[in-house]
């Protein structure tokens, strides 16, 4: 039995590499590349960091079998551990806390479609 969870999680593991492939791939079509992945701060990892201009856009990847689904996989929680490592990485910038930042959401289904929702935490 803990050779099926293994293998599950590798699944899952290499699942959300190629969602995340998919997703940088979508934001450098439209002029907005992706300079780090996976950076780890005191909070967690962010998934996908991008540069939209001047503004440093924290990208999270949720993967599920549709977008609804995976739209119900970001917590509160996660979005306060995004924040803290977000916190972080933008103290390192040139203007510091100052830097225009924000937090989109990227959905991929199981046929692996993107839908970006931008500024994703404004309410949250």
């Amino acid at each position: 039995m803990n050779g099926m969870a293994e293998t599950r999680g590798k699944t899952a593991y290499l699942a959300g590499l190629a969602a995340e492939d998919i997703v940088a791939q979508d934001y450098a079509r439209r002029g907005r590349p992706v300079v780090t992945r996976r950076w780890r701060g005191p909070g967690g990892e962010i998934d996908l960091i991008a540069r939209d201009g001047d503004c440093v856009v924290f990208i999270e990847v949720k993967k599920s079998s549709s977008f609804a689904r995976a739209a119900d996989r970001l917590t509160r929680r996660q979005m306060d551990r995004i924040y803290a490592s977000a916190t972080q990485f933008i103290a390192g910038e040139p203007r510091g806390l100052m830097t225009d930042c924000r937090f989109d959401v990227a959905l991929v289904d199981a046929m692996g479609a993107v839908r970006i929702i931008e500024n994703a935490f404004m309410d949250a």
